[in-house]
């Protein structure tokens, strides 16, 4: 406003126009773009009025002036897009990266069967793998009585025994109580006193365990930037790859152990040690672990991490994974099925509601029935409860009821009713699918039984894990025919003792 008509100072406001870019935001850059124009705009006019008269080359100047604006304004969002697409691919190509740095870490940690050494491996390769700088195991020995700690602060990993500071015994205890990741912020008091104790700004820390058995805490450190919003799908991956590692090398451990004693006993004996070794050595070097790794790859690509994908290459990647689930569930099944076999049967009980159960089977199942257009429903009695171990009665009602959804044609039905029949928790799997020949029933629960009317649909142990399961637990479990077309699997159960029935 200050200045002669002649001397157009208000190109100076593509400047902040310019800055903008870095912001961004481009809802801002084009607030400044309109603001500068209006103060083009006002300053010609001012200077009009002061002059009392329009001079043509400035009018020209104004406008020139305003189509720069547009046109730096347009620039400079075209820099934030370009800006944050590259954001984007860096993105991806971090988590590309520390995908494959994990794959790697956890070969190395699968390649031994020694505890020791795989407790190092996973504190050395946690440090490269997860990119921290710091990392400690702390494995806990009868309660927090006893606790080793396998520490890697970029060297060699360093083992010491005896209790830590309370600090960290407190925090350990706490992750070990919740069974879950946790990530420590400054804001909370009790993991400021962690962070503060290992000399670090950022930690998060995940649970080994694997089958309600806990191994140790893993905690990981980084002293400068925080974690990236994916690190924990990552972290959470390693620490679960970590801890089967740990539950195979003892497995192994037990095999090993148990050689002399087998090499002694009869023909049977040595036929259950030929089962374990082999279900064994195929579950830790050929299901689990890639299996593992397929199926995050495919749900990262499901989610858009590498980039937007082909609707009809979606919908393959749908079936693959359904696919990939179903083999994971068998590798559970094997994993059972060998620690039966190998007479290691759980004695774990808590108070389990069996409605609960059975509807949490069939949401878990629910990509199954619903791609064959199945209608599964779930009723009975809410309060029915019994002393069981979760994960095993989960596995033999999964076996059971994916059992019915093979064998049951599309648009077909299958009902789960929970009943107290006699005193017992019942659980009744009913549909209306093709049936059991009699012919077949006798062996029906036998392992890997040979039969026509099964051929290629299953690998024969889900019905014979139900019922080892269910017979560990003091019950039993029945086939009859349902009434004019269809099965009928009963599980029976001892019911709790105090649960009142309807």
């Amino acid at each position: 406003m200050v200045t002669p008509q002649l001397f157009v100072a208000a190109i100076l406001l593509n400047v902040p126009i310019a800055l903008s870019s870095l912001a961004l935001d481009s809802r801002f850059t084009r607030l400044l773009v309109i603001l500068a124009l209006i103060a083009d705009a006002v300053a010609g006019y001012a200077n009009a009025v002061r002059d009392s008269h329009l001079v043509a080359i400035a009018v020209g100047d104004r406008v020139i002036v305003g189509l720069s604006f547009f046109l730096v304004g347009l620039l400079s969002i075209e820099a934030q897009h370009l800006a944050r697409q590259a954001g984007e691919l860096a993105e991806r190509q971090d988590r590309a990266a520390r995908e494959r740095g994990i794959r790697r870490a956890v070969e190395i940690i699968r390649s031994s069967v020694n505890r020791e050494l795989i407790e190092r491996a996973v504190v050395g390769e946690a440090g490269r793998a997860l990119s921290v700088d710091a990392a400690h195991l702390y494995l806990l020995e009868a309660g927090l009585d006893r606790t080793t700690t396998f520490s890697w602060t970029g060297g060699e990993v360093n083992v010491s025994a005896g209790r830590p500071s309370p600090e960290i015994l407190s925090f350990v205890q706490r992750v070990a109580d919740a069974r879950s990741i946790e990530i420590v912020r400054e804001t909370d008091a009790f993991g400021r006193l962690l962070i503060d104790t290992l000399g670090a700004h950022y930690a998060i820390a995940g649970p080994l365990v694997e089958h309600d058995v806990l191994f140790g805490v893993l905690v990981v450190l980084r002293r400068e930037s925080d974690f990236e919003p994916q690190f924990r799908e990552g972290f959470a991956l390693y620490v679960e790859q970590a801890a089967i590692a740990l539950a195979q090398a003892g497995l192994f451990v037990q095999l090993a152990d148990g050689n002399a004693g087998l090499a002694r006993a009869n023909e049977a004996l040595r036929e259950r040690n030929d089962i374990i070794r082999d279900i064994v050595y195929a579950l830790s070097h050929d299901l689990r672990t890639p299996l593992t790794a397929a199926g995050m790859t495919m749900r990262q690509a499901l989610s858009g991490a590498y980039g937007p994908l082909p609707e009809a290459y979606r919908e393959i990647l749908r079936r693959s994974l359904e696919s990939n689930d179903e083999l994971q569930r068998l590798a559970e099944t094997l994993l059972l099925v060998s620690r039966y076999e190998s007479g290691e049967n759980s004695r774990v009980r808590e108070h389990l509601a069996v409605r609960a159960l059975a509807e949490s089977v069939v949401v878990e199942l629910a990509p199954l029935w619903r791609g064959k257009e199945l209608e599964v429903v779930v009723d009975g009695d809410r309060n029915l409860e019994v002393m069981a171990d979760p994960g095993e009665l989960r596995r033999a009602l999964i076996n059971v009821v994916a059992n019915a959804v093979t064998f049951t044609p599309s648009h077909g039905h299958i009902a789960v009713h929970v009943v107290a029949i006699d005193g017992r928790a019942a659980l009744q799997v009913e549909d209306d699918g093709f049936g059991v020949p009699e012919s077949e029933r006798a062996r029906l629960f036998e392992r890997v039984r040979e039969a026509p009317s099964r051929h290629g649909a299953g690998s024969g142990l889900g019905l014979y894990l139900a019922r080892r399961v269910v017979e560990s637990h003091g019950g039993s479990i029945e086939y009859a025919p349902r009434a004019g077309q269809g099965s009928v699997f009963t599980l029976m159960l001892p019911q709790l003792a105090g649960v009142a029935v309807q």
